[in-house]
């Protein structure tokens, strides 16, 4: 694998994607079981949802606890460091919500 060139670019191999952002984002709100997730980040399909909840997993961003109990438990969470990273997406959201109706009267 190539090192980053940069900051942005670590960070753009985390959250790239259409979808990281958002599973960041409602996460942010708590523990979520998987069926909030899927509500919360409307438009993902399961098989999307779970392989975008994997490779948080793997790059430590988000934990997975299971419980167990019956019927099994499973919740997704933010770690230490995923928390961090929901800090520096904040002004984004901001951005973009500024900058909503511009950028979708923009879009092709």
């Amino acid at each position: 694998m190539k090192p980053y060139t940069c900051g942005l670019d670590a960070a753009a191999d985390v959250i790239g994607g259409k979808w990281k952002p958002r599973i960041l984002w409602a996460l942010s709100h708590g523990p979520r079981r998987f069926g909030e997730l899927r509500k919360e980040v409307s438009g993902v399909t399961e098989k999307m949802l779970i392989q975008q909840l994997r490779e948080l997993e793997s790059r430590r961003i988000v934990h997975r606890e299971v419980y167990r109990q019956v019927p099994p438990k499973v919740e997704y969470s933010l770690t230490p460091l995923g928390e961090t990273l929901n800090v520096a997406l904040a002004p984004l959201d901001l951005w973009g919500a500024e900058h909503m109706e511009e950028l979708e009267s923009s879009r092709c």
